[in-house]
């Protein structure tokens, strides 16, 4: 027997009468404001080729490490649904087979922000209104294909539904860029741009440094295997991402950790590294000394630094080893800022015309270490309640313990950082009814105004992250 799905107009907002009314309120001021998305992990060949999606499969499963994750601790075999190793494990090829097996197990995601995001999907985007499991698997993979066989379900149609200003993707040092090249040489009027993500030229335990090290000296003509050329590479490549409309960089480093070496130590840390003489720590030393560099660097061409730290990427080793990246397996490590920040920011901290926005996995750190950096340093702001509390009790939490300390103007409002691009309205919906929802208890226990809670909700909604990434 089916049932129905509905979306709440009153959902994530408080149980309390008097704030959920104060939380609509706020809400109706912002629900309609343009989508502006400073970094995500979309594919930019989806707007350059304007092709359309081929399934529910290709499009909502594959590409959302948080469904697998979630499937694979439950013991089921990403191959049953399709995801090809590198070895001669058997995969289920049939697409249809494969959603349904996601149908019977969609139970698994109730109370996770996922279930609400895919939820929002399938109600506002493909008109369902069923709920996804076992009976309706095959009405769902069926309604979903007729539907992106429509002009009006391709890409760049689906980008101009979406309200969508400007949407930010992320491409590694290396990238040609050439779908951007093509979305520009279209005409096309939507607004896509590219963010620098320079990590697999600056880790040197990344599997793919010494290639791409090599790479980045034959597009640049610069001497990688030098300190000063290595850097002017690295610029060069920055002015390359810059000329294709990126106004920011974004490094996935392992911890925070920052240094401040001479030009004599850095370039022999250099050497040790590329003659794979690397002593104990010389890989996190490295690290350390690029986000400075990479610092030097933003004040010098004025884009905006991006730190997501804190993530032990691919602990799954036999999952990696036969899938590869993004599959679900990476996990929340605690990090330090204070410490690890400060020779970065006792270069660049008070500088007006640097800006470091950080994330963070651990949230022990909001209160104790980041609000208070970032409500003291110029350049340094907060980004939003990242990925495992990308949900609503992470956005509250985040709120309640960074606003007293750092405001809201110490953070630049929301990013979905998501690859799965039908979800990012979902996860911008919500992102504003959480931030209506905590201004609602700031207002209703008199410590906002309604008014000032109306310029906040339209500033974390829309002007902080246009201000804060030069959009």
């Amino acid at each position: 027997m089916t049932r129905p799905l509905q979306l709440n107009p009153n959902r994530f907002f408080p149980a309390d009468p008097i704030q959920r009314q104060i939380a609509g309120e706020l809400f109706s001021s912002v629900s309609s404001l343009p989508i502006v998305s400073p970094h995500g992990h979309t594919d930019p060949s989806w707007f350059s080729d304007d092709a359309p999606f081929e399934d529910a499969v290709s499009l909502l499963l594959w590409p959302d490490h948080y469904l697998l994750r979630m499937l694979m601790s439950q013991g089921l075999a990403l191959e049953s649904f399709g995801v090809r190793p590198n070895d001669d494990a058997p995969v289920e090829t049939d697409r249809r087979t494969a959603w349904r097996r996601f149908a019977e197990n969609y139970y698994l995601f109730r109370g996770t922000p996922s279930c609400l995001w895919l939820d929002h999907v399938f109600a506002n985007v493909f008109s369902l209104d069923v709920r996804l499991d076992r009976e309706t698997a095959d009405h769902y993979f069926d309604v979903i294909a007729e539907k992106l066989a429509r002009p009006e379900f391709r890409p760049r149609a689906l980008f101009k539904r979406f309200n969508i200003e400007v949407l930010a993707t992320t491409e590694g040092a290396v990238d040609p860029l050439n779908h951007h090249a093509a979305i520009v040489a279209s005409g096309w009027k939507g607004r896509v741009i590219t963010t620098f993500r320079p990590d697999e030229v600056t880790d040197p335990n990344d599997e793919r440094f010494a290639t791409d090290l090599a790479r980045l000296g034959e597009m640049t003509g610069e001497d990688v295997a030098s300190w000063t050329g290595y850097l002017a590479a690295l610029a060069n490549r920055r002015a390359f991402f810059r000329a294709h409309g990126a106004t920011a960089t974004d490094h996935g480093h392992a911890s925070a950790r920052t240094a401040d070496l001479s030009t004599v130590e850095a370039s022999t840390l250099f050497e040790r590294i590329l003659l794979g003489r690397e002593e104990k720590n010389d890989a996190e030393l490295f690290r350390a000394q690029m986000l400075t560099e990479m610092a030097r660097m933003s004040c010098d061409d004025g884009m905006v630094m991006q730190l997501h730290p804190g993530s032990w990427r691919n602990h799954n080793s036999s999952v990696f080893r036969r899938f590869g990246r993004n599959m679900g397996g990476d996990i929340p490590t605690a990090t330090d800022f204070v410490g690890a920040l400060k020779p970065l920011l006792d270069k660049f901290g008070n500088r007006k015309d640097f800006t470091l926005v950080m994330f963070t996995l651990d949230e022990s750190a909001y209160a104790r270490e980041l609000a208070p950096l970032a409500g003291h340093y110029p350049s340094l702001k907060l980004g939003p309640a990242w990925w495992f509390h990308d949900s609503p009790e992470g956005m509250l939490r985040f709120r309640r313990q960074t606003t007293e300390t750092a405001g809201f103007y110490n953070t630049v409002g929301f990013n979905d950082d998501t690859r799965g691009f039908l979800s990012i309205p979902a996860r911008h919906d919500l992102a504003r009814r959480m931030d209506c929802a905590y201004l609602a208890e700031l207002v209703a226990t008199h410590r906002l105004e309604m008014d000032e809670a109306v310029e906040v909700a339209v500033d974390l909604t829309y002007r902080l992250a246009k201000q804060t990434y030069k959009l």
